[in-house]
């Protein structure tokens, strides 16, 4: 059996959505990830490798995974890639809607539940990505932050065993506040 495999209902009773208080060690177990990533595929097949989603966020309550931004180079073969990750313990997980560059990768579930620290690696092209605005409009706002943890509190009480009601709930929130990040912005450079 594969988590693939797996309907929304059983992934939801296998993995439902638990929140954690914020860790200083986040930054430093996503900065060890990098470096494992960096090495597996090589520094020349990355334009850029960023800590992204609420444990980038210090003071943020989160789900305890390690998202990251992994943009490759147009260059890079999806196969290797694919290979790469899963040598160090990443699964691939389909995404048909979005075809690659567009991947997704997934450590630390397992059949049985999570297992150790989980990361999910969300692969493109080099881009401009409404995560990193998200990110950072969180973090130099941090009244805004709460609310966005206020929020997550609520929905995962509500929704503890469905993560697509859970994302589905926060959608509203997000878009309205990449609005704001984004009219922050001139020439594409930051007022921050």
């Amino acid at each position: 059996m594969s988590i693939n495999n797996l309907s929304v209902e059983e992934l939801g009773q296998l993995f439902p959505i638990i929140l954690s208080e914020p860790k200083l060690d986040w930054i430093s177990i996503y900065k060890k990830e990098e470096k494992e990533i960096i090495a597996i595929i090589g520094k020349d097949n990355i334009d850029r490798i960023e800590h992204i989603g609420s444990t980038a966020v210090p003071g943020l309550i989160s789900k305890p995974t390690i998202d990251i931004l992994l943009e490759v180079k147009n260059k890079l073969k999806n196969k290797f890639l694919i290979n790469s990750l899963k040598s160090i313990h990443y699964q691939y997980i389909p995404k048909p809607e979005n075809p690659p560059p567009h991947m997704m990768f997934a450590k630390g579930y397992t059949e049985q539940g999570f297992k150790g620290q989980a990361y999910h690696i969300h692969v493109r092209y080099l881009g401009d990505w409404d995560e990193l605005y998200f990110r950072d409009y969180l973090i130099i706002h941090s009244e805004i932050a709460k609310k966005y943890g206020k929020l997550k509190q609520e929905l995962a009480k509500k929704y503890r065993n469905n993560r697509e009601a859970y994302t589905e709930a926060k959608t509203e929130f997000i878009n309205r506040i990449n609005t704001l990040a984004r009219k922050k912005l001139i020439n594409g450079k930051s007022k921050y």
